[in-house]
């Protein structure tokens, strides 16, 4: 091999290694955000004296979602329950067999999904239908008479809870 060729391979080789050198932090910085799990903030829902005990309500809050790069506003909603002794019981709005939107029936005093017909009582236990656990429970706080909550997505279908 000549001396030219011989340089001229070794200077490519070493401007391709230092153009990677450069482009790993470069990729990084690009697509990180979209596997970064940013942490969920406590979403005022309202005031937990709006609440009848033993009535759920359903309570629409706005959320802001990042998403990568992209910053956006959602219109999110629970089922919130006041018990007897003040406490209020949060559930998310899913239905645990596939994910649909259930509704609360005050004329059989039970949530009812209408996908596939799973019924739950008011605590969020199964009594009828292909559902595979009980609703799903969502942090709650009261803090200065104001309600917040966590809101959170599970798997659907499955026996136990498994965050998304």
């Amino acid at each position: 091999m000549e001396r030219r060729t011989f340089l001229v391979r070794m200077t490519g080789f070493i401007m391709g290694l230092i153009g990677l050198i450069l482009s790993i932090p470069l990729v990084g910085y690009v697509i990180s955000p979209a596997f970064r799990r940013h942490p969920q903030d406590w979403a005022e829902t309202g005031s937990p004296d709006e609440l009848t005990v033993g009535i759920p309500r359903e309570l629409s809050y706005v959320v802001t979602l990042n998403d990568g790069w992209l910053k956006t506003t959602a219109t999110k909603s629970v089922w919130a329950v006041r018990q007897p002794d003040g406490a209020v019981t949060v559930f998310s709005p899913l239905c645990t067999h596939l994910g649909c939107g259930y509704h609360w029936d005050s004329a059989d005093l039970t949530f009812k999904c209408p996908c596939h017909g799973s019924i739950y009582n008011i605590n969020g236990k199964v009594l009828a239908g292909p559902a595979p656990r009980p609703l799903d429970r969502l942090p709650v706080k009261v803090d200065n008479g104001r309600l917040f909550v966590i809101y959170k997505e599970f798997r659907a279908g499955t026996p136990r809870q498994i965050e998304l």
